[in-house]
């Protein structure tokens, strides 16, 4: 059930006035500009819709949610589907955030469910019909208005008007998340001045900074509406090809997956290249025969897990370069059950019940999905998918930014404030390849290594970097893995909370 929108009221430059000469082509051109911005607020602002009740939870939700589609591109052939929450704790202060969930092409409706969002999907207690919706203790929505942005096009629920509309890359995508971000705001005054952060994980370590890039020169260019930018908020980012892929041995040596022996044969006959390996080196491809064998096993997104058939399996080795690890594969998730407890040892199993809520027609109706749009809603769309090892896999998506580097360092000569935490236990973007460029960006350290506490538990380990108006706040989550805030969400909370509210973590 939603609350309908009224019709946008009539504007008050069109109501007759009693004013004195005007010629008649200046009022006609007045007249076709007024009737276009209304047109334009038209086109967007009657696809905002409030939603109060949803399926599978009981009762009136006990916060602001709205839903709609906001159409990009010249023909607004590409139609973006949002979910707003506003902030449970002061929406006309807290900050605003635009939240890119990874992939790419991986629907927001995970991070809302299962990473920072206000509900998870009840589990244990399921008996095949409709999933439960429950609400989370430590969502980021109590501190934060969030924009969940399905995209690229043809992620979550939102979709393309033409066959052509469907083809994009790293570059074009984050130019049109900049021109949606620009639209939410006119038709969302309210929330202009608020502080802006644009936030993200995993694949969007890529899509984050370029977003941020063009709003910062937008502003710069007097582009309307000017955003409150303050910075951005990164968690496991994937930053660049090689670097990513090259920190996968060093860390997993680190983390005991590998004997002293073994990495050290490998670092002297791979010269410290574990990715473009000569095809004749021989030595080099014995050791990393080797150490397949050892990480072959391994649950990448969190080494403390077991491995399992699910919606994170990858089909390419632990060394690959290609950074298209998500794919949707029907498997029953569950494993044995240890009497008389049922036992969970796959993280993802209750994908399987967020597949089956999100496809539901009473749940699609609730959220004012329009109709015909879509096939299914999968939690992550293989078609937007882009390998440096496979190019003729077919693909509507292209990964032409193979590189954030440098984006972060024009950031440390702006007005910005940059969260950069990782789960010390992801062996796919390890934390150890974060550090390298963090500390390759020659920032003064403003604040060295230390830990930082949750509960009077260390939580994690902290550095403070800036000069000037920059400063970048690097953290460890201690004991978790790809998706931090999935795995602590106690300690990610207090972090971001802190962060939000410029203390130290």
């Amino acid at each position: 059930m939603k609350t309908a929108q009224p019709s946008p009221p009539r504007p008050l430059c069109l109501r007759r006035r009693r004013k004195p000469v005007m010629l008649f082509s200046q009022s006609k051109l007045l007249l076709t500009l007024l009737l276009t911005i209304l047109d334009f607020f038209h086109t967007f602002c009657l696809s905002q819709n409030v939603i109060e009740y949803l399926p599978g939870f009981p009762g009136k939700l006990p916060f602001k949610l709205e839903t709609g589609y906001i159409g990009l591109g010249e023909m607004e052939e590409v139609q973006l589907f949002y979910y707003f929450f506003a902030s449970e704790r002061n929406p006309e202060e807290d900050p605003l955030v635009l939240w890119l969930t990874g992939g790419p092409g991986c629907s927001s409706l995970y991070g809302i469910t299962s990473e920072i969002g206000p509900f998870t999907i009840e589990f244990l207690n399921s008996n095949g019909s409709l999933p439960s919706l429950m609400l989370k203790e430590h969502a980021w929505t109590k501190v934060a208005n969030i924009i969940f942005l399905d995209q690229p096009v043809g992620t979550g629920f939102s979709y393309a008007t033409t066959p052509e509309a469907f083809y994009s890359n790293d570059t074009y995508a984050t130019e049109l998340n900049y021109e949606f971000l620009r639209k939410w705001l006119i038709s969302h005054p309210k929330y202009i001045n608020n502080p802006l952060y644009i936030g993200g994980d995993s694949y969007s370590g890529i899509t984050v900074p370029l977003v941020a890039n063009n709003v910062y020169r937008g502003n710069e260019a007097g582009i309307k509406p000017l955003m409150n930018i303050k910075g951005y908020v990164l968690g496991n980012p994937y930053t660049d090809a090689f670097g990513e892929a090259n920190a996968v041995v060093p860390c997993a040596h680190r983390m005991g997956l590998l004997s002293d022996r073994l990495y050290n044969s490998a670092k002297v006959n791979c010269h410290g290249n574990y990715v473009n390996v000569d095809p004749e080196n021989i030595l080099c491809l014995n050791d990393l025969e080797r150490i397949n064998q050892c990480l072959d096993k391994i649950n990448t997104f969190m080494i403390l897990e077991p491995l399992c058939d699910s919606v994170w399996r990858a089909k390419e080795d632990v060394l690959s370069l290609d950074i298209s690890f998500s794919e949707e594969i029907p498997t029953n998730f569950l494993q044995s059950i240890v009497a008389p407890v049922k036992k969970i040892i796959c993280r993802n199993a209750p994908l399987v019940l967020l597949h089956t809520w999100a496809n539901n027609k009473s749940v699609q109706q609730a959220l004012d999905i329009r109709e015909g749009t879509k096939e299914e809603w999968e939690r992550c769309n293989n078609t937007i998918k882009s390998s440096a090892r496979a190019p003729d896999r077919p693909t509507t998506y292209v990964a032409n930014v193979k590189s954030v580097f440098g984006y972060h360092q024009d950031f440390t000569h702006k007005n910005c404030r940059t969260l950069i935490y990782s789960g010390d236990h992801d062996l796919f973007f390890p934390h150890t390849s974060t550090e390298k460029w963090i500390e390759s960006l020659k920032v003064p350290i403003l604040s060295d290594w230390r830990p930082w506490f949750v509960q009077g538990q260390i939580a994690g380990y902290t550095m403070t970097y800036g000069h000037g108006d920059y400063e970048l706040t690097y953290a460890t989550v201690k004991g978790a893995g790809h998706t931090a805030p999935e795995f602590k969400p106690e300690e990610c909370f207090a972090m971001i909370t802190r962060w939000f509210e410029k203390s130290s973590l």
